[in-house]
C-alpha cells in the first residue's frame, strides 16, 4: 500500500513538473474572443424562436397591414403611402428588436454561462461585445426583409443605394447603442421575461406615438408636442431624408450624439455590473 501511495505521489509530481514546463497557451484577443461569443449567439437563434420573429415575421406583419389597411386613409394610396411608411418601419422592427438582446443576456445569467465564463482567460467585456456584433448581424438582415419588401410594394427611393445603406447604418448604430440599455436592465433584473416586457412597454409607445405612420401636423397639438419631442420621431426623419437623397442635418447630429452618450454610459456601467455580480 505504501508503494502504492509513494508510486501515486512521485507520478503526479512528475506530471506536475511536465506542465510546468510547458509554455501557457497565449490569452486570446479582445476581439478573437468577442467573436467567437457572436458565432455562439448566431447559434442561439436556431433554438430561440422569438428572435426569428422579430427578423422575419414582425416587419412583414406591420407592413403589410399598415400599408393596406391605412395605406389609402392616411397616405391618399398605397403606393404614395409606402413611401412613407417603409423607413418608419425599418426604425420601429429595429428598436423592437433590440429588447430580445436584454432578455437573453438575462436567460444566460440565469443559467449560470456568465459564471463559467469568469472561468476563462478572457476579457470581462467580451461576452457582451460578443452579443452586440451578433446583434449587429440580426438588425442588418431586419433591414434587409424591410427594404426588400418596400421595394416588392412599390418604394422607390430617390436616395438609391447609398442612401438606403446610410440609413440602414444609422438605425442599426442607434440599435446596438439601445442594445446597451437593455444589456444593463438584463444585469439588475433576474427574471428574462421581466426585461423584455419592460423594454417592449417601452419601445412600443415611443414607436406607435411617432412619425412612423402619420404626418405629426395632423396630431393634436398636446400630442405633436409629444412626437416633436420623441427621440424615435428624430431617427425616422433622418433615415426618411437619407433614403430620399437628402441631408438630415440637425435629426443626424441628434442622433449621432445620443449613440454616444448611450454607448459611453451604458457599456461601461454593464461590464462593471457583470464584473461585480
Amino acid at each position: 500500500m505504501t508503494t502504492l501511495v509513494s508510486v501515486s505521489v512521485s507520478g503526479a509530481g512528475r506530471s506536475g513538473a511536465v506542465l510546468a514546463t510547458r509554455p501557457r497557451p497565449p490569452r486570446p484577443s479582445t476581439l478573437s474572443a468577442s467573436l467567437a461569443f457572436a458565432r455562439r449567439a448566431l447559434l442561439k437563434i436556431r433554438r430561440t424562436p422569438v428572435q426569428i420573429f422579430d427578423i422575419a415575421v414582425h416587419p412583414v406583419v406591420f407592413t403589410l397591414m399598415f400599408t393596406y389597411l391605412f395605406g389609402g386613409a392616411v397616405g391618399g394610396s398605397t403606393g404614395k403611402y409606402v413611401g412613407y411608411l417603409v423607413p418608419g418601419i425599418l426604425v420601429m422592427t429595429l428598436l423592437v428588436t433590440t429588447g430580445t438582446t436584454g432578455a437573453a443576456l438575462s436567460v444566460d445569467l440565469a443559467d449560470g454561462a456568465f459564471d463559467r465564463y469568469r472561468t476563462l482567460s478572457i476579457r470581462p467585456a467580451a461576452p457582451l461585445i460578443g452579443a452586440m456584433l451578433s446583434d449587429a448581424i440580426r438588425y442588418v438582415l431586419a433591414s434587409a426583409v424591410v427594404v426588400g419588401l418596400g421595394l416588392a410594394l412599390g418604394f422607390r427611393p430617390h436616395g438609391n443605394v447609398l442612401g438606403v445603406a446610410a440609413a440602414v447604418l444609422l438605425v442599426v448604430a442607434f440599435g446596438i447603442s439601445l442594445s446597451w440599455v437593455w444589456a444593463t436592465l438584463a444585469l439588475l433584473m433576474r427574471s428574462p421575461g421581466a426585461v423584455l416586457s419592460v423594454s417592449q412597454a417601452l419601445l412600443y409607445p415611443l414607436s406607435l406615438f411617432s412619425n412612423i405612420f402619420v404626418d405629426p401636423a395632423t396630431l393634436p397639438g398636446w400630442l405633436h408636442a409629444f412626437v416633436d419631442v420623441n427621440p424615435v420621431t428624430h431617427l425616422v426623419t433622418a433615415g426618411r431624408e437619407l433614403m430620399a437623397g437628402g441631408a438630415p442635418g440637425p435629426q443626424l447630429a441628434w442622433i449621432l450624439i445620443a449613440c454616444t452618450v448611450l454607448t459611453v454610459v451604458f457599456a461601461p456601467l454593464s461590464v462593471r455590473l457583470l464584473r461585480t455580480r
